[in-house]
């Protein structure tokens, strides 16, 4: 499971290695969402999102697919997290008023920035089909995820 340091250090040195061999950015974060991802409960849906201006803009996706392709600052779990510029952790989707649902299934959310220094890149945002599904220590595990990106992008 996710929670062990030692399947982000795996997921880590998978991206480092990838970097190593010129993996694209793409790559590099299809690599993350497909590896997070395949960790298993509660892990259901992983999508990379890259800010791009006053947007956050999907880049990568491993689960299901989402129509939010492009994401305003401040809109949603994933805006309000740039905007405050702080990483969301949401037990219970239906009680955020600012939840934008990608899946009726959806119960709880993760989102994790990615930034370099003081300068957000982007952003982890990870659904669970479980309610409160994120413990601390998934989330300590996905921010050395996303701080590994930070360097690597």
């Amino acid at each position: 499971m996710m929670p062990a340091t030692s399947a982000a250090g795996k997921i880590v040195r998978a991206l480092r290695a990838g970097h190593l061999r010129d993996a694209s950015r793409r790559e590099l974060l299809q690599m993350a969402c497909d590896r997070v991802r395949g960790e298993g409960p509660p892990f259901s849906s992983v999508y990379a999102y890259m800010l791009h201006g006053d947007e956050l803009v999907l880049e990568a996706f491993s689960g299901r697919e989402t129509l939010h392709t492009r994401i305003p600052v401040g809109t949603g779990v994933c805006g309000m997290a740039v905007a405050t510029g702080q990483d969301q952790n949401v037990p219970d989707v239906t009680a955020a008023g600012s939840y934008l649902a990608c899946n009726l299934d959806t119960k709880s959310e993760l989102v994790v920035l990615i930034r370099r220094g003081g300068t957000i890149l982007g952003q982890i945002d990870i659904d669970s089909d479980l309610p409160a599904g994120f413990t601390d220590a998934h989330h300590r595990a996905v921010k050395e995820v996303a701080d590994a990106l930070a360097v690597l992008l």
